[in-house]
């Protein structure tokens, strides 16, 4: 999945500053890549969450 795309499905996501990160995830369809992220790839895990405006103390607990 390029940037492009997880901006465009974070982008469209109505409502997201009353939603819990895995809400977020959950309506974005960015769960199953952003699990995988996490084992994989920190970066694009990071970049996941940024796209869904997660707030960055979050972002930076993944290690």
């Amino acid at each position: 999945m390029t940037l492009e795309t997880i901006y465009e499905k974070a982008s469209g996501i109505i409502g997201i500053d009353g939603m819990t990160v895995n809400e977020r995830l959950y309506v974005s369809g960015l769960m199953d890549i952003f699990d995988q992220a996490k084992k994989n790839d920190k970066d694009l895990a990071k970049t996941i969450l940024k796209a869904l405006k997660v707030d960055l103390k979050s972002i930076e607990k993944i290690d």
